[in-house]
């Protein structure tokens, strides 16, 4: 099969205002739609077009240039049998946007280019574009659906505006159904049990979870909480997930039982936000959301500061949480929204960041040692 090194593909990207962004294309030829957002990292590429959360989503990276250090092997994996380099089995995003697309990756690791990556599991890229104004154009109007089309042959523009046009928006749809798995998955030989509810949940969180000694099953996203609480959990976490938190109802009645068992909870990324609409809170659309590696967040009970690695588009209203039994832990330090909470009477913490990094740094991996101290005084 023909990768763009031994091809030259047309590309191009349409937003939904009208613009349109000719570059070179790359990965699989074909057109695809879903919500354009901007990733802030330097680093990690692998890791976020793996991770759920990115699903229905065409991803821009800011770094302006991608692919240099290739693409490891799936089978790569640590101690516990997961997975070190992605955060799920396969790539999630809808397709790759990057200023320049590095061709001869240099990296012992390295098994084959990004380029080749994206062919295999049928994910168009468009490289050669200006991101710097991309992303410009995102701050400013806000996140927005785009078509982008990878071809052969030159790109029909009319073809693509009708294709958007005729494209559901992102917060309309279900994507949490299409990255949960479809039956429990256990790992992990602990002595203690955490039920994990999966809307999406990075492997990253899964080996946070296993190396403090956890025996982990995670749980397809509308499982019931009866059927949870019939496997004996010590421990619960909600998980990351793509999409409207409000189109999780499922997931919200079972986190609300969940939340009256009084089992120890830990909310993390859209388990921040389904946890409060559980709880009689709101949530709402961010403008441009916070994802990458460098987000700075406020813990407000010490006043220190913690540089975190983000992927939301959502977040929590802050008016709503009067008589839910919230309360604000941290908070964003570029723009106050809502980046943890705890509940002040139950068992319960939550983050809207990435703990777990995978990219990322580590500086807030101690929200998973509050939680197994949480799991210990619990029983």
């Amino acid at each position: 099969m023909n990768t763009a090194k031994e091809k030259n593909y047309y590309a191009a990207l349409l937003l939904q205002d009208g613009t349109v962004f000719h570059g070179k294309g790359f990965g699989h030829p074909k057109k695809t739609i879903g919500e354009v957002v901007f990733n802030t990292g330097m680093v990690g590429y692998t890791e976020a077009l793996t991770d759920p959360s990115y699903k229905g989503q065409l991803l821009t990276f800011t770094y302006p240039l991608i692919g240099n250090y290739g693409v490891p092997t799936y089978s790569a994996k640590d101690e516990h049998g997961i997975p070190i380099n992605f955060e799920s089995d396969r790539i999630q995003t809808q397709a790759a946007i990057i200023h320049e697309l590095c061709e001869t990756p240099s990296h012992w690791a390295s098994t084959k280019s990004l380029d080749a990556w994206l062919n295999e599991e049928g994910i168009p890229g468009i490289s050669a574009i200006d991101t710097r104004a991309l992303t410009k154009k995102l701050r400013v109007h806000g996140v927005m659906m785009g078509a982008l089309e990878v071809s052969p042959d030159p790109i029909d523009l009319e073809s693509l505006k009708k294709t958007l046009s005729e494209a559901k928006a992102y917060g309309e749809q279900d994507f949490v159904r299409e990255v949960s798995c479809t039956s429990p998955i256990t790992y992990g030989k602990g002595r203690k049990t955490v039920a994990v509810i999966d809307c999406g949940v990075k492997y990253g969180i899964i080996r946070q979870l296993v190396t403090r000694g956890f025996n982990v099953t995670r749980f397809p996203y509308d499982t019931p909480a009866d059927t949870i609480l019939s496997h004996h959990p010590d421990g619960v976490l909600v998980s990351n997930g793509p999409g409207d938190p409000k189109t999780c109802s499922a997931t919200v009645r079972t986190v609300s039982a969940l939340l009256e068992s009084g089992l120890p909870v830990l909310g993390i990324c859209l388990g921040v936000q389904i946890i409060a609409l559980a709880l009689g809170g709101e949530t709402y659309k961010l403008k441009f959301g916070h994802r990458g590696q460098n987000k700075p967040c406020t813990d407000l009970e010490t006043g220190l500061s913690y540089v975190t690695s983000q992927n939301h588009g959502y977040a929590v209203q802050p008016d709503s949480l009067p008589d839910t039994g919230l309360k604000t832990w941290f908070i964003n330090a570029d723009d106050c929204s809502i980046e943890g909470l705890k509940h002040d009477s139950k068992p319960c913490i939550a983050v809207q960041f990435h703990p777990e990094a995978s990219p990322g740094p580590y500086d807030t991996s101690f929200v998973f040692d509050d939680f197994r101290e949480m799991v210990i005084e619990h029983h």
